[in-house]
C-alpha cells in the first residue's frame, strides 16, 4: 500500500483543538508547509509556539516552508508578480522538499501544516499534494469538524466548485482534474503587491 501523507489547517481554532485533531487521526509528525510560519491573529501558530505544543503532545515538528511554501524566492517561478504554480513544483528546491515529505511518510505519519481551514483553498492541496499524489503517495485531508476528507472526495468536490463538467466523454478524469486545479492555483496564488510607498512588496494571498 503507498504511504498516506495528511494535511490540517490551524485556521483560528485554540492550540488545543489543533492538538485534539493531529492526536485523533494519530499523527505522529507535522510538516509547516508555510512560507511565513508566524501569526498576528493566531500566535499561538507562530513557530516557536507551535512546536514547543507539539513537542509536549510528543509529535515531532518540521518547517518545510522555503521548500514547500507558497510564496517563493526564485524569481523565475513569478509572471508579473504572481508565483506561477507550475514553474514552482519544477524547481530543485521544491522537488526536494517532496522527496522529504515521501521519505518521512515512510516512518511516520504526517500532516502537511498550513492557515487555511479549507484544504481546496490552501497551496498545502492544490500544489503540494498534488505532487506528492503524482509521486506515488496517498493523501487524505483531516477538517475542522475531525472528519477525514479522501483527496479523491476533495478532488470531486474541486471539480463542482471550479464548474468543471465531468460529462465529457471525450476527456479523462485527470484532465478534467488539471484543469480544475489550474483555475484554483490560479485564483489562490501568491501575488506580490507594492506597498503604498512603492518599495518592496506585501502580502496578498497564500502564506
Amino acid at each position: 500500500m503507498p504511504d498516506t501523507v495528511f494535511t490540517i489547517g490551524h485556521s483560528t481554532h485554540q492550540i488545543e483543538k489543533l492538538l485534539e485533531l493531529l492526536r485523533r487521526n494519530e499523527i505522529s509528525a507535522v510538516a509547516d508547509v508555510r512560507s511565513q510560519p508566524y501569526s498576528r491573529m493566531n500566535p499561538q501558530f507562530s513557530r516557536e509556539p507551535l512546536k514547543d505544543a507539539l513537542k509536549g503532545a510528543g509529535i515531532s515538528y518540521v518547517f518545510l516552508g522555503r521548500e514547500l511554501g507558497a510564496r517563493s524566492e526564485d524569481r523565475s517561478c513569478y509572471i508579473d508578480g504572481k508565483v506561477q504554480y507550475d514553474r514552482l513544483a519544477k524547481t530543485e528546491l521544491f522537488q526536494q522538499g517532496l522527496t522529504r515529505v515521501i521519505d518521512g511518510a515512510a516512518r511516520h505519519r504526517i500532516a502537511l501544516l498550513c492557515a487555511e481551514k479549507d484544504p481546496l483553498t490552501c497551496h498545502r492541496t492544490i500544489l503540494v499534494v498534488r505532487q506528492l499524489v503524482a509521486r506515488g503517495l496517498e493523501a487524505a485531508h483531516i477538517l475542522e469538524d475531525g472528519r477525514l476528507e479522501p483527496h479523491e472526495k476533495a478532488l470531486d468536490r474541486l471539480l463542482k466548485e471550479e464548474g468543471v463538467r465531468t460529462d465529457d466523454f471525450f476527456k479523462p478524469r485527470q484532465e478534467l482534474v488539471d484543469e480544475a486545479y489550474a483555475k484554483r492555483g490560479s485564483a489562490i496564488a501568491y501575488v506580490e503587491k507594492p506597498n503604498p510607498t512603492g518599495e518592496g512588496a506585501s502580502e496578498r494571498y497564500a502564506p
